[in-house]
């Protein structure tokens, strides 16, 4: 195994915020940005662009002030988390908003447990990928129109990385605000009663 890539975090940009789409409104924002990019930018096909794999993974958008600027999706394997979709609107193409969104995404993986992730760059983009620890592996293929080079990072293990000994309440609360108490952390204000309802 390849030795855990260096990881240098740049500081946030103050008008540059970035979160997990936790609502149908920001999962739409995700996807006008990617119908932006990859459809309208890159004439990529819609049945291509919008695979079947949205609603099984998590998806990270970036905003500029107020305006959804970028996202990525995220998919989680056995022993990998997979980055993809990696997608910035035109008008917002800058370091700051790149940077942010990227160390946003492996950030939210290691937390979760996650040393090894993988990636599909366009072959333009994989001196980008690089900036945060991502270096090639194996050989170049194409699909979509675009020559793509497999990429992978491996990080070391985030000492406090959710795991099955975490508390019970950190593994049900939202996902990416695992240090905020959530909706069923205040219903512990209740008493259990352990209603069963009319059977």
């Amino acid at each position: 195994m390849s030795k855990a890539s260096s990881y240098r975090r740049s500081p946030p940009r103050n008008d540059v915020t970035v979160k997990v789409a936790a609502s149908i409104e920001e999962m739409m924002q995700a996807f006008a940005i990617r119908s932006a990019v990859f459809m309208a930018d890159q004439n990529c096909p819609y049945a291509e662009e919008f695979d079947g794999n949205d609603f099984t993974a998590t998806h990270i958008v970036a905003y500029q002030g107020e305006e959804p600027a970028a996202c990525m999706r995220i998919r989680y394997f056995g022993d990998f988390a997979k980055l993809e979709r990696f997608a910035v609107r035109r008008e917002y193409r800058s370091m700051p908003i790149i940077n942010a969104l990227a160390h946003f995404s492996i950030d939210l993986c290691r937390q979760k447990g996650y040393t090894k992730m993988h990636a599909h760059a366009q072959k333009r983009l994989v001196n980008l990928w690089g900036r945060f620890g991502f270096r090639p592996e194996g050989e170049m293929f194409h699909f979509s129109d675009h020559e793509y080079v497999t990429i992978v990072a491996n990080f070391d293990r985030l000492d406090d990385a959710l795991n099955i000994d975490s508390d019970p309440l950190m593994l049900v609360r939202p996902e990416g605000k695992w240090d905020q108490p959530g909706i069923l952390d205040f219903s512990q204000q209740r008493a259990p009663t352990n209603p069963l309802g009319a059977v």
